[in-house]
């Protein structure tokens, strides 16, 4: 018995890496997974159908129940096919993870328009259109008078959360799926949906290309860095178990689980009265001083 049992579950992105891991440990807890993956390079381009169909062969071996969908995450018909995809074949859909994306680093002044846009249509358009297509499938099925204990599990990133050098347009999209968690969490909190985000820390193809060093695997003992360790948190967040907990950002890798308290109101000055723009230096020191020390921005 798994804590999973009889639930369908989406993961986007899950040929490769972290999505890898969340759709075989969702398959270890008796989910039936559907594996959405383009297939393509860490920067976005490029498909290769062996990324999902690899992970639904490794999920069938271990004998558990899983279909493979190619189709484009931020394209509007091609989310609503991959919510088909997971009725037609399972009967329901009960959890999703969306953990597709894309990556370039690149100097502020390298960027490009059409990186700009290709980074925030994958993660924000994409995040948005199986999210919309999932909560219309659950909408229908709760007028139809069938019960909903939906689960939606978003990825963002510490460099959504306090920013990058180099990855203006990743972590702005990052960031974005952060806020569109608290957003939907509030807004559908009477709809039987719970919407919970996680930021991860593992060894990936993305993290490998950019920083192989500080993800290298340990000589010995724990590795921190095995994205598997990740798995259990986005596990639990698409099960029945984490039903009275929505709107939370939790940043999880190697043992560690955190939960993310960024956005609250830090220090406050109020006058009482209109400030006089040359006071406002005096107030910011003052603010400053009574902050709390924040993190820096990944590099």
């Amino acid at each position: 018995m798994g804590i999973c049992d009889g639930r369908v579950v989406i993961v986007t992105g899950g040929g490769r890496g972290l999505g890898r891991e969340y759709a075989l440990a969702y398959a270890a807890e008796g989910a039936k997974v559907v594996v959405n993956d383009l297939g393509g390079a860490v920067a976005g381009g490029g498909h290769d159908r062996n990324a999902a169909d690899s992970v639904v062969d490794e999920i069938h071996r271990a004998g558990g129940e899983a279909i493979a969908n190619h189709d484009d995450v931020a394209d509007w018909d091609g989310a609503g096919r991959l919510i088909d995809s997971a009725v037609s074949a399972f009967g329901r859909l009960d959890s999703v993870v969306n953990n597709a994306g894309i990556l370039k680093v690149l100097p502020f002044g390298e960027h490009t328009l059409e990186l700009w846009d290709a980074t925030i249509r994958v993660h924000l358009r994409g995040h948005y259109c199986v999210i919309r297509r999932a909560y219309d499938y659950w909408k229908a099925q709760r007028a139809a008078g069938n019960p909903i204990d939906a689960r939606v599990v978003n990825i963002s990133s510490n460099a959504g959360l306090q920013g990058a050098i180099g990855e203006a347009p990743y972590s702005t999209a990052k960031g974005g799926i952060a806020s569109l968690t608290l957003s939907l969490a509030a807004e559908l909190a009477g709809d039987g949906i719970t919407m919970n985000a996680v930021a991860p820390t593992g060894r990936t193809r993305m993290t490998v290309a950019y920083w192989p060093e500080a993800v290298a695997k340990a000589n010995s003992g724990f590795d921190y860095m095995d994205p598997a360790n990740v798995a259990p948190m986005v596990v639990w967040l698409g099960s029945n178990l984490s039903g009275h907990i929505t709107g939370q950002i939790f940043e999880v890798g190697g043992g560690s689980i955190a939960l993310a308290d960024g956005w609250d109101l830090g220090p406050v000055i109020d006058r009482q009265r209109k400030w006089e723009p040359a006071e406002i230096s005096d107030g910011v020191a003052l603010l400053m001083m009574r902050r709390r020390a924040t993190r820096p921005p990944w590099e």
